[in-house]
């Protein structure tokens, strides 16, 4: 499984529903938020849309006519549940053989059964690789994008919290999990941290709170304060990282970045949390908060990323989903 920030052919999203679970009462408010990850996507790229009718991609297309040139946008007959495709949609991997490039479809269970249905996205991978032609694999255990984070040198960041939780794969250990994600994203170290982040649904994915930036970096997020939740299962995962070393020794170069301030709505805290963000291959889609951690968390983007441009888009009524640009994006690698 390559890095995401290796080049990419196109990025896939699925469009989401005014009638969905994401987003109730409130599709028209996350539109904007919508319609410029899509541009800043397709301003380097082909733009994937799985839709689920031809009603829904008449109204996409509208939205998206002015800011996608239409050379790389693309719509796809892929009904969906709800718009993560992070989780849902295809994990590519790339080959020595021919072709190139091959699509993995683990099972998919809506994050441990939370929000059924979800028989439509737990096909997309298939539909997406009989499409496309290229080989199926269909690894024998339940796993979401969101949840793995690899450096595409043979290492890969996960959580204790979401993938030995047994409301995924609860007859496997931990050792049959790391065989499985060897086996199937030819990686050949795991790196486990503990807990996510207060909010998260999805019971701790790692791309809400550590992404590989290179081969031996990484960022991850901390809060400061510590009568915030938050505080002790980051610390604990900060110190973590600090003793990681990859396989050939080399110690993890460690990078941390604020937590954003808290969004609380209709008594629910939101996983509001910068480290969302979504590698194109010109750009970092940084979701924005409104606080001063903004700026902190550009400068710290712009650092890591000096040949991309930094796009920091509001996510205020996005994150009302539980997730941003990462959760709701899946690259396809070019080869």
């Amino acid at each position: 499984m390559p890095a995401e920030w290796e080049p990419h052919e196109a990025t896939w999203i699925s469009w989401p529903h005014r009638d969905g679970q994401s987003f109730p009462d409130s599709y028209e408010r996350v539109v904007p938020a919508l319609v410029k990850m899509a541009a800043a996507i397709a301003a380097s790229e082909i733009l994937r849309v799985n839709v689920s009718s031809p009603v829904q991609e008449k109204e996409v297309r509208l939205l998206l006519s002015s800011v996608v040139p239409t050379e790389r946008l693309e719509f796809h007959g892929n009904p969906t549940n709800e718009p993560w495709c992070r989780d849902h949609g295809p994990i590519f991997v790339t080959r020595t053989d021919h072709p190139r490039l091959a699509v993995n479809d683990f099972g998919y269970n809506a994050w441990g059964g939370k929000y059924p249905p979800f028989d439509l996205d737990d096909v997309v991978p298939t539909r997406i690789a009989h499409h496309l032609g290229l080989p199926l694999f269909e690894p024998p255990f339940i796993l979401e994008g969101g949840s793995v984070d690899p450096n595409g040198a043979g290492t890969l960041l996960t959580t204790e919290s979401c993938l030995l939780n047994p409301n995924r794969n609860d007859s496997m250990s931990r050792e049959q999990i790391e065989q499985g994600l060897q086996d199937f994203l030819g990686v050949e170290q795991i790196l486990w941290l503990g807990d996510g982040i207060e909010g998260d649904d999805t019971d701790g994915h790692v791309d809400d709170i550590t992404r590989f930036v290179s081969r031996d970096t990484v960022v991850t997020v901390v809060e400061p304060n510590q009568a915030d939740l938050n505080h002790a299962p980051l610390r604990e995962n900060l110190e973590r990282l600090r003793g990681m070393r990859l396989t050939d020794g080399t110690p993890l170069k460690v990078i941390e970045m604020p937590m954003p301030p808290r969004i609380d709505r209709d008594g629910l805290r939101l996983p509001a949390s910068h480290a969302n963000f979504y590698i194109t291959n010109e750009s970092v889609l940084m979701p924005a908060f409104g606080g001063d951690s903004d700026v902190e968390a550009v400068e710290i983007l712009a650092e890591l990323f000096p040949s991309r441009m930094i796009r920091p888009i509001d996510c205020q009524e996005l994150i009302w989903g539980l997730g941003a640009f990462h959760c709701l994006t899946q690259q396809q690698p070019a080869v």
